[in-house]
């Protein structure tokens, strides 16, 4: 049987964590980092905590890597849409 605990781990967490868009991640990950770092919890906890952690940090991760390829690709799309359009030609 899969263990479906804070951590993250298991069956449903997967499908949970994919369908976190990033304000939401990031900010239970806050949170997450916020709880590690005041303490008070058993070693099991905190361990669960940290899992939990890196999963959202990779969805964080997933988010903005796809953000930065959309503005890459925003931006690289007028200067091939103006050589292709027969836009200014540097001919010198």
């Amino acid at each position: 049987m899969a263990k479906t605990d804070e951590s993250g781990t298991g069956t449903g967490a997967d499908e949970e964590l994919s369908a976190l868009g990033y304000e939401q991640a990031r900010d239970e990950l806050i949170e997450v980092v916020r709880r590690l770092e005041t303490g008070g919890q058993t070693l099991e906890e905190s361990l669960a905590l940290w899992e939990r952690g890196e999963a959202l940090a990779r969805v964080c991760r997933h988010w903005l890597e796809g953000a930065r390829a959309r503005l890459d690709a925003a931006l690289s799309a007028p200067e091939a849409g103006a050589e292709a359009d027969g836009g200014p030609v540097d001919e010198g």
